[in-house]
C-alpha cells in the first residue's frame, strides 16, 4: 500500500515546515528550492520502516547500497545548479527518485539514468505518483551521460566518481554549469564545474560531503 502524499505525524506538513526552517537557517536562500522540499513528500521514497525520519535532515538507505540523500545536500545542489537558470538538465543517479523530484518542476526538461535496474523501476513509480512522468529516465551507464540528448545546460551528479567523467564535460553545453560530488571512500569535495561560451571550463568548490561512489557499468538486480 502506498503512504498518504500528505503524511500524519512525522510525515505531516508541520514537520516538512520544521525542515525548511533548518535548511534556510542553513544557507538555502532560493525560495522555489525551499517550496520543493516543502511540498515534496520525502515520505513515500523510503521504506515504510523509515517513514518516521523522513523529514529529518540526514541520509537513509534505500537498498542496493545506496541512500536517498540529506535534504539539505539536495537544496544546496539543486540551488547552486538553479543559479545558471538552466533549461535542459541531466541527472546522474536517479536513486529512488527523490532529488529528480525536488529538480523537476524547476527547469524546462529533467533527463535521468540510473546504474541500478531495481531503483530505477521504483524512481519511475515514485514519479508517476506525483504526476512527474514527464522526466526522460532510464536504466544507464552515467558515466556515459546520455549521448544523443546532449548538449545540457546542467548536469547534476549524486554518486562521487574519484575524477570527473569525461563524458559528462563534453555534454555540458557552453554556458552550462555542471554540480558533483568528486573524491573516493568518506568525505568529498562539492565541485562546480562552469563551461564558458568559449568551451573553457573553470571549478569552484561549494562544500565538503559524503556520496556514495559512482560506479560504471548497469546492474540489472
Amino acid at each position: 500500500m502506498q503512504a498518504p502524499l500528505e503524511g500524519i505525524g512525522m510525515t505531516s506538513r508541520r514537520t516538512r515546515e520544521r525542515l525548511v526552517a533548518r535548511l534556510r537557517g542553513q544557507g538555502i536562500v532560493d525560495e522555489a528550492v525551499l517550496a520543493q522540499i516543502r511540498s515534496v513528500p520525502r515520505h513515500i521514497f523510503v521504506d515504510e520502516a523509515l517513514a518516521h525520519r523522513a523529514y529529518e535532515d540526514t541520509s537513509l538507505p534505500i537498498g542496493h547500497g545506496q541512500t536517498i540523500s540529506q535534504p539539505f545536500v539536495v537544496a544546496l545542489m539543486t540551488q547552486t545548479l538553479l543559479a545558471r537558470q538552466p533549461g535542459r538538465v541531466l541527472e546522474v543517479g536517479t536513486g529512488c527518485g527523490y532529488q529528480t523530484a525536488v529538480l523537476a518542476p524547476l527547469v524546462r526538461r529533467l533527463f535521468s539514468v540510473e546504474r541500478i535496474e531495481a531503483l530505477a523501476r521504483r524512481a519511475q513509480d515514485n514519479l508517476r505518483q506525483l504526476a512527474l512522468s514527464y522526466v526522460r529516465a532510464r536504466c544507464a551507464d552515467g558515466y556515459q551521460g546520455w549521448p544523443g540528448e546532449e548538449p545540457f545546460d546542467g548536469i547534476i551528479v549524486t554518486a562521487a566518481p574519484p575524477v570527473l567523467p569525461e563524458a559528462l564535460l563534453t555534454q555540458l553545453a557552453p554556458g552550462g554549469r555542471l554540480v558533483v560530488p568528486e573524491g573516493g571512500d568518506g568525505v568529498q569535495e562539492l565541485a562546480v564545474y562552469d563551461k564558458a561560451v568559449d568551451g573553457t571550463v573553470s571549478r569552484q568548490l561549494v562544500d565538503y560531503v559524503r556520496f556514495v561512489p559512482l560506479v560504471k557499468g548497469i546492474s540489472r538486480i
